[in-house]
């Protein structure tokens, strides 16, 4: 129920900032840009919401600094790595796929790991700092990098088929 706070000021800013903006670049950059913008919506959901309820208490609990060893919960068989490992992959796959078609400009694979990586860096900050029982772990940010360099190579795959889409949408 407090998320939908958050969705609401997101549809704010989407209507008021953003919607006119990319519009007037064209319905393929509208298409484009919306998809990301509803992508990172979603991903917001599942990481770090509810923020903005949670604003007045992110100093009511202890900030547990993130696990710097990478894989200890697969080394040690705790809680269910394999799902973690899975979904942290999943969840960035959109975004090494999207961020390449937002770009006019032909977009290599470093810029997606490093977008990528401060993304990940972002929410593993900002996940114990909101919300004292989650905590943030270094396997996040190698799976999701993971996950964007694979959205990458689907990008690259399907180049020639979403660049007729977009061109579709951008001349209707």
């Amino acid at each position: 129920m407090k998320e939908i706070i958050d969705f609401i000021v997101l549809i704010i800013i989407y209507i008021f900032i953003f919607y006119k903006k990319w519009k007037s670049r064209g319905k393929d950059v509208l298409f484009v840009n919306t998809t990301m913008y509803i992508y990172l919506s979603f991903v917001l959901y599942f990481t770090l919401m509810p923020i903005i309820t949670s604003l007045p208490f992110i100093f009511n609990h202890p900030y547990t600094p993130m696990n710097l060893v990478p894989f200890i919960d697969v080394t040690f068989g705790r809680g269910d790595f394999t799902r973690q490992l899975g979904l942290n992959i999943i969840m960035t796959i959109p975004f090494g796929f999207l961020l390449p078609l937002m770009k006019k400009e032909n977009t290599k694979l470093l810029r997606v790991v490093f977008y990528t990586f401060l993304l990940s860096l972002g929410i593993e900050i900002l996940q114990p700092l909101i919300n004292g029982i989650r905590s943030s772990d270094i396997t996040d940010i190698i799976t999701n990098v993971t996950g964007g360099i694979i959205g990458y190579i689907m990008y690259l795959i399907f180049k020639p088929l979403t660049t007729k889409i977009l061109n579709y949408i951008g001349h209707r």
